[in-house]
């Protein structure tokens, strides 16, 4: 470990050895016992800040100094969102009710037949594929006739 060396870790961890990162504190032990003065005086004044800020202490604040800080504050805005969002998400649920609603109603709709059942030349529902194998039939006879 150099001087330099010493000197960064001192000034980004400060005197307690036990802060610093494990490899570079037996390094540092051993130059510090070897009696450098440079390396003791960079040393006491880490050790020296340390204690400033070890010792530095908040000032409690005054809770007049609060209560009027919290009531000078300004309140806090109302979105166009957020003062409709209750209505808002009811109605997307009526609308896809709704839309199930229509869409059963089409599927009915297709699935009857176009003219009452009664009459003999009523058209087969759009789901009525009973005569598929006639129109469609892979006999040959049968499409010659």
């Amino acid at each position: 470990m150099t001087p330099e060396r010493f000197a960064q870790l001192a000034d980004a961890y400060g005197a307690n050895l036990q802060r610093w990162p494990d490899a570079e504190r037996e390094a540092a032990r051993r130059l510090l016992d070897a009696g450098d003065g440079q390396l003791l005086a960079t040393w006491q004044r880490a050790s020296w800040l340390d204690g400033q800020l070890d010792s530095y202490q908040l000032p409690v604040a005054d809770p007049a100094l609060a209560r009027t800080i919290i009531a000078s504050a300004p309140a806090p805005r109302v979105s166009f969102w957020s003062s409709y969002s209750g209505w808002l998400s009811r109605a997307g649920l009526l609308g896809a009710g709704l839309a199930g609603l229509a869409t059963g109603m089409l599927l009915v709709s297709l699935s009857m037949p176009l003219t009452p059942s009664g009459d003999n030349e009523a058209l087969p529902s759009v789901f009525d594929h009973s005569d598929l194998e006639m129109i469609y039939g892979t006999d040959p006879e049968e499409a010659e006739q």
